[in-house]
């Protein structure tokens, strides 16, 4: 085994190149042209050379590493978007951390803290909240963050969503066509954006039609909870119709409401979810819901980071992106609505 680690300039006179050219042709974003590259690429694996790619970040002050910070893995709708985030982003160039971290805030200053440590251009939070001390603490570092599928009431602080408000808002008017009147509600954790502009929109629409919330139970975003909440809720004077902060706890109180109370889903109650995760679409569910447009959300999060990155446009933006009601076979579906 050779154990002497070989250095682009051998690579440039085995290539018949420049070391420049050889720089070049590992340094995403550079120019070479299609000639130098193969003849660069072949010599460098037939050396067994591999760019040193921290030496080049320490040269540069750019790392071209983005911390991506995620909590509550178990909803199917995150890993999805995590693979959408990674892949949009190494395609333009960067490479990804994943750090995991708890789902309230007790613990995202101390991870916060270690992204930073790794010298990384950019942050992007999906499913965690921030304080505005630490997004403080990574403005005064120079490193952007972006949050998805989260807002903050920082100004200053950057988030990509989609429009939870306008969701609940039209799952309330579904419910309501369909001539529910005993309407009832089980959230999600109380500190998620989501969770609170998903209910705002959805008692909104309620209250305009002159209806007040029959029912509500907190399932904490986890599917033992929403459960549990079923049971309670549906105990005496159950509602007709329940909607669920999201689709991961939809399917666990689907199931509670078929298996352990004998109640048939939607002909004794509609059920409706958010998110449209997988699940949602298997015919074991059928889940009527409001479909998340993870494609748009990823896209527009890439965009804003990069921007702040590459060419310091450092104004926040905040985004909210409308996404559509998927009608399926868990609720009443109203006359004259189609799927």
């Amino acid at each position: 085994m050779n154990t002497t680690k070989v250095t682009s300039q051998q690579v440039a006179e085995r290539a018949g190149v420049s070391q420049s050219a050889v720089s070049r042709v590992f340094t995403p974003g550079a120019s070479a042209s299609k000639k130098t590259i193969e003849k660069v690429r072949k010599a460098a694996a037939e050396l067994g050379y591999r760019p040193n790619v921290l030496a080049r970040a320490m040269v540069s002050g750019k790392s071209r590493i983005i911390g991506l910070i995620v909590a509550y893995l178990e909803n199917q709708f995150y890993p999805e978007a995590l693979e959408k985030l990674s892949n949009e982003l190494q395609q333009r160039g960067y490479h990804v951390l994943i750090f995991l971290a708890e789902q309230t805030a007790g613990n995202i200053d101390a991870v916060v803290e270690e992204i930073l440590d790794y010298q990384v251009d950019g942050i992007i939070a999906a499913s965690v909240a921030m304080s505005s001390d630490l997004s403080e603490r990574c403005r005064a570092a120079g490193v952007p963050m972006v949050l998805f599928n989260r807002s903050q009431d920082d100004p200053n602080m950057s988030a990509v969503t989609s429009d939870n408000y306008a969701g609940g808002r039209k799952i309330a008017e579904f419910l309501l066509a369909a001539g529910h009147r005993k309407i009832g509600h089980i959230a999600g954790w109380e500190g998620a954006s989501t969770q609170r502009d998903r209910e705002a929109g959805f008692i909104s629409a309620l209250a305009e039609a002159g209806v007040t919330l029959h029912s509500r139970a907190s399932g904490d975003f986890t599917m033992e909870k929403a459960a549990e909440a079923t049971r309670k809720m549906f105990a005496s004077d159950p509602p007709e119709a329940v909607f669920v902060a999201n689709d991961h706890m939809a399917v666990a109180v689907m199931d509670t409401l078929r298996f352990e109370l004998g109640l048939k889903v939607p002909d004794d109650v509609s059920v409706v979810g958010f998110d449209d995760v997988p699940a949602a679409g298997w015919p074991a569910y059928d889940l009527t819901t409001v479909r998340q447009p993870a494609n748009r959300m990823v896209a527009d999060t890439v965009e804003i980071l990069l921007d702040q990155i590459e060419n310091n446009q450092g104004e926040p933006r905040r985004i909210a992106i409308d996404g559509p009601l998927i009608l399926r076979g868990s609720a009443r579906i109203p006359e004259g609505w189609t799927t």
